[in-house]
């Protein structure tokens, strides 16, 4: 009898000790895992590529901005990372189809809800804080000091990070306009004509890459060109100081030889798209600086490609007037006023004739 009662409280005690003991592991390992940091991302790594997709489209990040009011702007650039960098696609290299993926076109979206209202001294610090975390001065170094095409995965994510994170998005042209300097004021003036190719020129339609050799191979459409176009009449008629109009023209002097020169129909087709002020200045300066060969072809050009209810005319009125002013000889300055009166192509023949009539005359 006795040596079954302690049988029985033997068992009980077994009982008892394998019970508590299974209940300590199971707190230790819940202590354990509360100690360790528990990822923002949760689920989403799980979730399927259309599925984060859909929700990406609905980050507007309002209330993000709402929790960091109060913090510095470091303070709020930093705690915008942390949580923003658990999402691959949200990173500078980090998905493996950007031309696909909505990541950064929802990165510059919760970008400019963050910065709205910011002044540009804090945007400026925007800026470099991105630089410093993408390492983008050095990627684009990489890019425009070494052969056009030689990096082009590199100018591909830099073409994306540049148009979907920091220009695209925003509402007022001197807000893109800043960006845009930010962008290209750091560097000299042939490399920003190459970073602006890189951003806003022609590509592939295949794999998206930048076609270095459009504008040299062919006479190329408004689409290839418009882009270029749209970012020069950005920078011009924004009005700031830190772009002049020699600033301008220069640009578009070295952006029309990237990679190599360009064929001068789409120079031409470049200078139409830019607008009759630009178009203007543009042909005024190589008017004034005696390049008198070079502004005879590039009116050739812009008459025929002004000849359509697309574009403009009175910029190539208002060229040919001054290419008559600046030239020397009463008989030549008498055509200014005729001018006026005749439709492009006339004028053009005419300006031509009379300098075929120049030139037969200096060999008598």
């Amino acid at each position: 009898m006795a040596s079954r009662v302690t049988a029985s409280s033997t068992k009980i005690l077994n009982q008892k000790y394998r019970r508590s003991n299974r209940q300590s592991s199971y707190f230790s390992n819940k202590q354990d895992s509360d100690s360790q940091p528990l990822s923002t991302l949760g689920s989403f790594k799980a979730l399927p590529l259309e599925v984060i997709q859909i929700i990406l489209n609905y980050l507007s990040g309002v209330l993000l901005k709402r929790c960091t009011l109060l913090l510095p702007t470091k303070e709020r650039l930093r705690c915008t990372h942390r949580i923003l960098s658990e999402v691959t696609c949200f990173k500078f290299s980090g998905c493996t189809a950007p031309l696909q993926c909505l990541g950064l076109s929802c990165y510059g979206m919760i970008l400019q809800t963050l910065t709205a209202g910011w002044d540009d001294r804090e945007c400026h610090r925007v800026y470099n804080f991105l630089c410093e975390l993408t390492n983008l001065s050095r990627k684009m170094q990489t890019v425009v000091c070494n052969k056009p095409g030689s990096a082009r995965k590199l100018e591909l994510r830099i073409r994306l990070f540049c148009r979907h994170v920091l220009l695209d998005h925003w509402v007022h042209q001197s807000d893109s306009a800043f960006w845009l300097t930010r962008i290209l004021k750091p560097w000299p003036m042939v490399n920003q004509a190459r970073l602006l190719y890189i951003i806003f020129g022609p590509t592939s339609p295949q794999d998206g890459l930048v076609a270095w050799q459009k504008m040299t191979e062919g006479p190329t459409d408004e689409s290839s060109l418009k882009g270029l176009a749209d970012a020069i009449k950005l920078l011009y008629d924004t009005g700031t100081r830190e772009w002049t109009a020699d600033d301008i023209i220069s640009l578009i002097d070295e952006l029309s030889v990237v990679p190599r020169e360009w064929l001068l129909e789409n120079n031409a087709h470049l200078l139409i798209l830019s607008g009759n002020n630009i178009c203007f200045t543009f042909m005024a300066s190589k008017a004034v600086n005696g390049r008198a060969l070079e502004l005879a072809r590039l009116v050739v050009f812009l008459a025929l490609g002004t000849q359509g209810p697309v574009h403009n005319q009175p910029c190539l009125i208002r060229v040919l007037n001054l290419w008559v002013f600046v030239a020397v000889g009463t008989e030549r300055r008498a055509l200014c006023t005729q001018a006026k009166s005749l439709s492009p192509a006339c004028a053009v023949s005419r300006v031509l004739r009379m300098q075929e009539t120049s030139a037969a005359s200096c060999y008598r």
